[in-house]
Parts: structure tokens; C-alpha cells; sequence
């Protein structure tokens, strides 16, 4: 029954890599998914998010107005610390219920947590293996340009609003390079899955 993390800066094929291995017959717990859950009213962590950055981040629907608190908390270490301190630990206590739910279900699965924000949240969790998606910062912004419609200041911002390459490839225990095709990145999940499976 391995607990996997897979993590990787935004736009480094981390969702290519969670539905290959889902496609395998992992069972991906996705992260951004419990985020958005949990933030979802009612909800206790909205108020609280609401009562740190003011009732101008919940939209007139009365749910969260992400782009609003993208913009409070986007570029400033300080507020996106404090957003952190709220979220991170429902979505910690969440998560490890979904993993739970999982294992109930198949003592035998394989379940992955995509988590991009896994060195600033959960490097210390009970962890089988950590998979970190690599590829350089500048291919990143690239894709976030291209593929997103982000301009190259806001794909700048938000690649240095994770934690360093150097912080998450220090962690892994597998590095998939996701820098090259689309192909090659499958290959190394695929060989992934034959590691994990024997």
C-alpha cells in the first residue's frame, strides 16, 4: 500500500504524470481539489480567510473570489505565509482521510497525493516515495505563456511564489524530467509504475 507524493513547480507536467499514473490504476488524491473544498462555504477556513484579507476576497455568491485573493497574497511572502497557516492544515487533515478512505477501500492500491506545494506544506508526512516533476524554470514560464495566456511578468511571479527547483529536487526520492516529450515523460512514469508495482 505506497503513499506516494508527486510535486513539481506550476506547469512542470505534474498533472500529465497523475493521470498516466492514474491511467496505471492509481488512485490520485489531488490536492488543488481539497484546496477548493475546503474553501468552499460554508466553511470555516473562508471565514477565517476572509477575516485576514477582508470580505472583499468572497464574491457577492458568497464564495471565494480567487482571483481577488491571487491578487492579495500573490507577491507578498508575508500574506501568502499567513493564507498558508490557514489552509494547510485542513487540507493536511483532508487529505490524510482521503488517503485513509483509499487504503479502506484497497489495501493494496497505489495512492499519489499531487501536491505542488509539497516542500512548503508536507515534506514530513509518511511519505513511500517522493516523485518530484522537473523541468527548468524558464520552460515553465514558457508554458504558462503559451499554454495559460499568463503574461511573462505574471508566470515570473507565480514560478517565484513556489519554493526553489533546488528545495523540491532535494526531497525526491524519483525525478521525472518533464523538460523534453511528451513521450519521454510518459516512459519514466511508465518505469516508475513497474518500480513501484514489483
Amino acid at each position: 500500500m505506497p503513499l506516494i507524493a508527486l510535486t513539481g513547480g506550476i506547469a512542470s507536467g505534474k498533472s500529465t504524470i497523475a493521470r498516466r499514473l492514474t491511467e496505471h490504476g492509481a488512485v490520485v488524491v489531488d490536492a488543488d481539489a481539497l484546496v477548493r473544498e475546503v474553501q468552499t462555504p460554508p466553511s470555516h477556513v473562508l471565514d477565517l480567510i476572509a477575516a485576514e484579507f477582508g470580505a472583499g476576497i468572497v464574491g457577492p455568491d458568497g464564495a471565494l473570489d480567487r482571483e481577488a485573493l491571487g491578487r492579495a497574497v500573490f507577491g507578498d511572502p508575508d500574506a501568502l505565509a499567513r493564507l498558508n497557516e490557514i489552509v494547510h492544515p485542513a487540507v493536511r487533515e483532508l487529505s490524510a482521510r482521503r488517503f485513509a478512505e483509499a487504503f479502506a477501500r484497497d489495501p493494496r492500491a497505489v495512492v499519489v497525493y499531487d501536491v505542488p506545494l509539497f516542500v512548503e506544506a508536507r515534506v514530513d508526512g509518511p511519505w513511500d516515495l517522493v516523485v518530484v516533476a522537473h523541468a527548468p524554470a524558464a520552460v515553465r514560464r514558457d508554458r504558462l505563456v503559451s499554454e495559460r495566456g499568463m503574461t511573462a511578468e505574471d508566470a515570473a511571479r507565480r514560478i517565484a511564489a513556489q519554493a526553489p527547483d533546488a528545495a523540491r529536487l532535494a526531497v525526491a526520492d524519483v525525478v521525472v524530467d518533464t523538460a523534453g516529450s511528451l513521450s519521454h515523460t510518459i516512459e519514466q512514469v511508465d518505469e516508475l509504475w513497474r518500480r513501484v508495482r514489483s
